[in-house]
């Protein structure tokens, strides 16, 4: 019966030839790829939708600041209204629909003898830290007023 014995010249060769193979294997094995890209991707999904979320809440705020100027501005331009009464409205509807999106809401009001004026800034609640995303609406228009038509003699 033959004796295997190895050299020890050819049993470092053989180790060394095995060790890129098992580097190789372990580079190019896919464990724990999955962990890596979840670790990336979900803060960047999760950035994602809260950027989603404040869009929105940003474009609500908007809107209701636009609402409530639409509504001062009626008021304003009624033919016996006031800048304060345009002011109230819009003060008013920002009470009732403005509580959780828009913040720091301030109204400001002009009325001349031929138009009115409302404008209503604010900043809209956050959601990404260190983000603040102004909110600005204005309505203007001309004073509703009773012209009598000289033209037909009445």
């Amino acid at each position: 019966m033959p004796i295997n014995v190895e050299s020890p010249t050819n049993k470092g060769r053989r180790a060394r030839a095995e060790l890129p193979g098992r580097v190789r294997r372990l580079l190019r094995g896919e464990q724990g790829a999955v962990s890596a890209e979840l670790v990336v991707a979900t803060p960047l999904l999760l950035l994602m939708l809260l950027a989603i979320v404040q869009f929105a809440l940003w474009s609500h705020a908007t809107h209701i600041a636009q609402a409530a100027a639409s509504q001062g501005l009626s008021a304003a331009r009624a033919q016996k209204g006031t800048a304060a009464a345009g002011s109230a409205s819009a003060q008013q509807m920002l009470d009732q629909l403005a509580r959780g999106p828009l913040t720091g809401a301030s109204v400001g009001a002009d009325r001349s003898a031929n138009s009115a004026s409302i404008r209503i800034s604010g900043t809209a609640t956050s959601m990404v830290p260190f983000l603040t995303l102004p909110v600005h609406a204005e309505a203007s228009g001309p004073i509703e007023r009773f012209v009598p038509d000289l033209a037909s003699g009445g």
